[in-house]
């Protein structure tokens, strides 16, 4: 083999003039069809600029319908008007799903005020009410505005209670020389029903709801990155509304659409075709299905594999939307077939917590009145994967599972 195996690569030509365009975390000056969420956390952040305390707000939205992508554009605004004005503010975000307990949180936003001569705080150690107490000093220190923002704040909820956003929304009383303020970003509309009543009015002082993008509006949001990202000529006519169409049935995702295209280029270029075709997004949708979903549902654990099951024969059968309940007693008559012991139902909420996490489940919390709270659950498994086959990979009791047959609830 003559030379370096990276020369031949190396040395084609790409599609791509900017790769970053396409990512995620990429911040356009641009943001088409999200004029109004824009201005309505401008109207509200710019008591900062003012010297005043902005609302509380909470940004609601499925996943890739831009709240993170607003967020942020809006803050680095403020940020270069408080600059130029010569009224501190400073913003911190974090995302809940990663930095999920009260002491993490209120360690994470301490550590990045941090100065010269301070001691850092541990990861762990010190009690979260001494953690709190340096946070309120070293913001007083600062003085200004101080905007938390908590990503998928509904995660944190979830894991930690309303015990630290209670603390986040008393910081004001007792700040004395600087003054904050919280903006939540979710994908659940419903979680503050799971908050303390105090926590939720105080929270909940500002809403916004970002709508999911339709097919045109996520064609509009491509034909921007694309003037960024792809040199001239590079796809042909159908390619972006091919990826609108696919991502506005995910829920009107951006990001899917953004992966989709970025995806589709790659696979021209590996062809080494100078021009993308609808045929490579459908290569890119088996791609990103085959690739995001298949290797999690082979590793679940035994009980998350059943109660997975026991979502998809219920949905085959024609049901939506099915109650926890519905799912206990498949899941119980399921255990039966295969002789192991069931698990709990409280165990089992927390299976569909977990699931939910992993994104092969949509669950949502309904109430049932006097009857308590119960969830409402759909797969989200792409329609292109065969879940259960898939699923008995490297677990026969799965495969046994699948031969029974079951006591189903059909559609109501």
């Amino acid at each position: 083999m003559d030379g370096n195996i990276f020369e031949k690569i190396l040395g084609q030509d790409s599609l791509f003039i900017d790769r970053k365009a396409f990512e995620h975390a990429f911040e356009p000056s641009n943001l088409p069809h999200r004029e109004q969420e824009v201005d309505a956390l401008v109207r509200n952040l710019v008591d900062a600029l003012n010297g005043h305390i902005p609302s509380n707000m909470l940004l609601y939205g499925v996943p890739g319908s831009g709240k993170t992508v607003v967020t942020r554009f809006v803050l680095s605004q403020l940020l270069e008007k408080g600059k130029e004005m010569g009224h501190p503010v400073q913003t911190y975000e974090i995302n809940c799903r990663n930095v999920d307990t009260k002491y993490r949180v209120v360690q994470t936003l301490a550590s990045q005020l941090k100065q010269r001569g301070d001691y850092p705080i541990p990861f762990t150690g010190w009690p979260t009410d001494r953690v709190l107490e340096t946070l309120i000093e070293r913001m007083d220190r600062a003085g200004g505005v101080h905007i938390l923002v908590l990503d998928e704040i509904d995660n944190l909820v979830a894991k930690a209670g309303s015990g630290l956003l209670y603390s986040l929304t008393n910081m004001n009383t007792l700040l004395r020389n600087a003054r904050c303020c919280i903006i939540g970003i979710s994908n659940d509309l419903n979680f503050t029903q799971e908050l303390d009543p105090r926590v939720s009015s105080r929270l909940s002082q500002e809403d916004v709801v970002f709508h999911p993008y339709g097919a045109q509006e996520i064609q509009d949001i491509l034909q921007e990155r694309v003037k960024m990202g792809l040199k001239n000529n590079s796809l042909e006519s159908g390619v972006i509304p091919l990826c609108s169409a696919l991502a506005a049935q995910e829920h009107g995702d951006a990001r899917r659409a953004l992966d989709l295209l970025r995806i589709s280029v790659q696979k021209a270029e590996q062809r080494s075709q100078n021009k993308v075709d609808p045929k490579h997004v459908r290569l890119a949708q088996s791609q990103l299905e085959h690739d995001q979903v298949t290797p999690v549902l082979r590793t679940l654990p035994l009980h998350q594999k059943l109660v997975l099951f026991c979502i998809i024969i219920n949905e085959e059968n024609g049901l939506r939307n099915i109650s926890t309940g519905e799912i206990v007693r498949t899941y119980s008559e399921a255990c039966m077939k295969i002789n192991i012991e069931a698990l709990t139902p409280r165990r089992i909420s927390t299976l569909l917590n977990e699931l939910d996490t992993l994104g092969l489940i949509m669950a949502r919390n309904v109430s049932k009145g006097r009857g308590g709270r119960s969830k409402q659950v759909n797969s989200a498994i792409p329609k292109g994967i065969d879940s259960i086959k898939t699923l008995s990979e490297n677990e026969p009791l799965i495969e046994e599972a699948a031969q029974g047959k079951y006591m189903l609830q059909g559609r109501l």
